[in-house]
């Protein structure tokens, strides 16, 4: 029978027990070995029956067991223990204390206080399922890592009660998803309270001044606060309710609504939570990805309310705001309709001070080639955001590209988008026996110490081959329970199933592919030629074998076309003993998966893979790289810490290319990592192997890690932001908003009149000098307004200058018989310092000490 009525009654720890509460509410256990062994302790079956939830798994023992625990004096003095050792991580300072006190004895601008780091889903750990695929697993480890490293970051937000999706396969392959209502209450999660214990509700207002009420849940990941908003609130109708019902779901305008929440309304649980918890207002805000936009419009409307114009508090909040874009395809962007934009921000909505027509410019895609029918998001991010940047070398050069029509006029090189790749967080992903093999041959300094895994020589090779050998076992056994359960769902009794107890061999070279399944990913391009795979995995003496997991999106039905293709290849009989599919792709899989592979796969169509952290992280527990040059891959490959999967870049026939990139997989995994792989010396070990496993470890251990990349947005980002903030007080605002204005009105007189050059001879050599002298017309203009620059380099054939370098020139004074406000002459020496073609020009950028970069307001004027 069905009840009624459903609430969650919370487990009371009798008062020895009391710290467990605090261990299990703060994410911090998800990865800190010793609190999870605690965990595991208390019932190893309940343990795993709980799916490792120390929240759920608390909640199953009864007050009588409990009271026994708290009788068991030895149980609690670890208990103690490690309540001792959560608080010292949570006060204790840390890298960013002590930078901050290297920026005060320096008396250079201080670090900020706070940073708000706004995300569209957190991959933390899979008992909070709020993540889709990288971009919420990078967002998990970025948590993490400035928890680790004392970064003062609180997460914003939306709490989906359907999560993402759990999948399935039905009988003849094809995805099914489940989407389990999650209560928020049975979640490692709080909800936020006022001072008189009633919820802290948020509202942000849809179209026709319709109200979205939401509950503000907080997650503690370490040191690091996150706020989750939720918008099943009794206050709204059942389709307002069902605004944060699951990730990346339904029509458009819901999509809007999930934005608007986030963006707007995470800017106003922000300012409860600094309300509650005097904590201070963040000094940076930074937006991963453009789905949380909208918190640049929040804060306008705050500060035109104080009293500032439109124009000066785009600059205020410009100044101190982060944009990440993590999409190297168009296609990956949200874009709405003009329509739902004006419905959401017109006279009704619920941000006073905007002007709907100021809003739909700041989105619009206002350039060649752009769609004058849509608002973009990331534009509206690159708009709203001082400072910008992609997520890896390549995926920094190819976001300029693709966002280069802001800034026309200027080469993609010199476009204000800069990179920082990814990292991944190790405690989260390096297995537990990687780490204590390292800690013991090298020192404790392993878990704190980015340099240290340049150490792993020290580790004796028949150790780390043994290690490496129980890691695959241990995917193996798990694989074999996984797929099990597969066959089971999908109708399959057990009377049929005891092939599966001989599937996999943890001996036998394992190879792994997981990710998310656009078609960019190419999940199938190992299917290309059926035969030669078949023949690399059932070779007599040098077999391969495959584990396979990803998701499609539910609206993708070619993902999911893709995936049946690779289960139906994986069911047939001759070879599911070496290749398998495993479904509900999530943390905990990834967490077995990624230590149990000896090479992990990535074979995108370059350059359309952002980053690939997946890669980092199989790295990081011995696994070696078989990749396409994308991402983080393209940057640090070296040719020693594994393989480079050769690209057609330039062959436009999709087929042809899958061929010809399909046909150099193969032969890589022919004829170099299985026989190095199989190549054993009188000791069974592999010797070659294993010194391209310790290359991999000291070449990319330091690089891949988040605490590096966090670090950087630190000094590259979030001090730049931070200084920038504080600088444009309202006064600067205003000075800054008027010069743009006079920029853009009056640019169109800015002409380059004349340019010469002398001062070299006929037969030009390396180190002579020349003189530029170049007229300006600035048609009212003030010369301080501008910096006249000679941008000089090699030529091509076409006279595009290339590799080149920007020089200033000085300002000399007006023209000859000129009056101050018409022509000036501004001049400089340059030297040769290449052989070959060379070439200059000469160009006009407006100059400001507010700005951040020179092509920032797109304005140019070349010779």
């Amino acid at each position: 029978m069905r009840a009624i009525r459903r609430f969650t009654v919370r487990t009371v720890l009798p008062e020895p027990l009391a710290p467990l509460a605090e261990l299990a509410s703060n994410l911090r256990w998800s990865w800190h070995r010793p609190t999870l062994d605690l965990f595991a302790s208390l019932s190893p079956a309940r343990w795993e029956a709980a799916r490792r939830d120390p929240v759920a798994m608390l909640g199953s023992f009864s007050p009588e067991e409990l009271q026994a625990l708290a009788a068991d004096e030895e149980f609690v003095a670890r208990v103690r223990d490690a309540s001792d050792v959560l608080h010292t991580y949570l006060t204790e300072p840390r890298w960013y204390q002590t930078l901050a006190q290297e920026l005060a004895a320096e008396n250079r601008e201080p670090a900020p206080r706070s940073i708000a780091y706004f995300s569209p889903e957190f991959g933390i750990t899979a008992v909070l399922p709020q993540y889709s695929g990288g971009l919420g697993i990078l967002a998990g480890d970025h948590l993490k890592s400035a928890s680790d490293l004392g970064v003062p970051i609180v997460g914003v937000g939306l709490l989906y009660r359907r999560g993402y999706f759990e999948q399935s396969l039905t009988r003849d392959g094809w995805q099914h998803e489940d989407y389990p209502v999650l209560d928020p209450h049975e979640l490692p999660i709080s909800l936020l309270r006022e001072p008189d214990g009633s919820p802290v509700e948020v509202t942000v207002t849809l179209a026709g001044g319709r109200p979205l009420v939401a509950h503000v849940w907080k997650a503690q990941v370490g040191r690091v606060p996150v706020l989750l908003l939720d918008s099943d609130h009794e206050a709204n109708d059942e389709a307002v309710r069902a605004v944060t019902d699951r990730l990346y779901g339904g029509t458009p305008e819901h999509r809007l609504h999930q934005e608007i929440l986030l963006g707007v309304g995470g800017v106003r649980a922000l300012r409860r939570w600094s309300r509650l918890s005097g904590a201070p207002a963040p000094e940076v805000y930074h937006t991963n990805e453009g789905h949380a936009g909208f918190l640049g419009l929040e804060r306008i409307s705050e500060l035109v309310g104080t009293g500032l114009s439109f124009d000066e508090a785009l600059e205020t909040v410009r100044s101190a705001t982060v944009f990440t874009t993590h999409t190297p395809v168009p296609a990956g962007i949200d874009r709405f309709a003009r329509e739902l934009i004006m419905s959401h921000f017109g006279p009704e909505a619920g941000l006073p001070g905007l002007d709907v027509e100021r809003v739909l410019a700041i989105g619009a895609e206002s350039y060649e080639g752009g769609d004058p029918t849509v608002f973009n998001m990331a534009v509206m991010g690159l708009r709203l955001a001082q400072r910008a940047n992609g997520v890896s070398q390549l995926h920094g050069v190819v976001s300029r590209e693709m966002f280069d029509g802001l800034w026309p006029g200027f080469d993609p090189p010199e476009v204000p988008i800069t990179s920082i790749t990814n990292g991944v967080h190790a405690p989260t992903w390096v297995d537990h026996r990687m780490i204590e093999l390292a800690e013991r041959h090298i020192g404790p300094q392993i878990r704190t110490e980015a340099r240290a895994w340049e150490e792993i020589a020290k580790v004796p090779a028949a150790e780390l081959w043994a290690t490496r050998r129980d890691l695959r076992a241990d995917l193996v056994t798990q694989a074999r329970q996984r797929v099990r359960a597969s066959w089971l769902k999908r109708g399959a009794s057990n009377a049929e199933l005891h092939w599966i107890d001989g599937i996999l061999d943890p001996d036998v070279l394992t190879v792994g592919f997981a990710r998310r399944v656009p078609t960019y990913k190419r999940l199938t391009l190992m299917l290309r030629d059926p035969e030669r795979l078949k023949r690399l995995l059932l070779h007599p003496e040098r077999p391969v074998q495959l584990v396979i997991a990803g998701k499609s999106h539910p609206a993708d039905e070619t993902g999911k076309r893709l995936i049946q293709q690779m289960v139906r290849f994986a069911d047939e009989a001759d070879v599911r003993h070496r290749i398998v599919f495993l479904p509900n792709y999530d943390i905990a899989m990834a967490q077995s998966l990624y230590p149990g592979c000896d090479v992990w796969l990535n074979n995108p169509l370059r350059p359309f893979e952002a980053c690939g952290t997946s890669g980092m992280k199989s790295a990081l527990n011995g696994g070696l790289n078989l990749s396409v040059l994308d991402g983080w891959w393209d940057e640090w490959f070296d040719g020693e810490n594994g393989w480079a999967i050769p690209t057609a870049d330039g062959v436009e026939d999709p087929d042809y290319r899958d061929d010809l990139e399909a046909t150099g997989l193969y032969d890589l995994l022919e004829n170099e990592v299985a026989p190095r792989f199989y190549d054993r010396d009188a000791e069974g070990l592999p010797q070659r192997w294993l010194s391209m496993v310790r290359h991999t470890f000291s070449s990319l251990g330091p690089k891949v890690l988040a605490s590096r990349m966090v670090g950087d947005y630190v000094r590259q980002l979030y001090l730049p932001a931070a200084n920038a903030g504080r600088a444009t007080t309202p006064e600067r605002a205003r000075d800054l908003a008027a010069f743009k204005g006079r920029m853009r009105s009056s640019w169109a007189g800015v002409r380059v009149e004349h340019v010469d050059s002398s001062g070299l001879s006929d037969s030009p050599q390396v180190g002579d000098e020349m003189s530029v002298r170049a007229v300006i017309s600035l048609d009212g203009l003030a010369a301080d307004d501008v910096e006249v620059q000679v941008v000089h380099g090699r030529v091509s054939p076409e006279d595009r200058i290339t590799d080149f370098v920007v020089q200033d020139l000085q300002y000399s004074g007006p023209a000859e018989n000129e009056p101050a406000d018409g022509r000036h002459v501004f001049e400089g020496r340059l030297k040769l310092r290449r052989t070959g073609p060379f070439g200059y020009t000469v160009r006009v950028l407006p100059k400001h000490e507010g700005l951040a970069a020179p092509a920032e307001l797109g304005l140019v004027t070349n010779a």
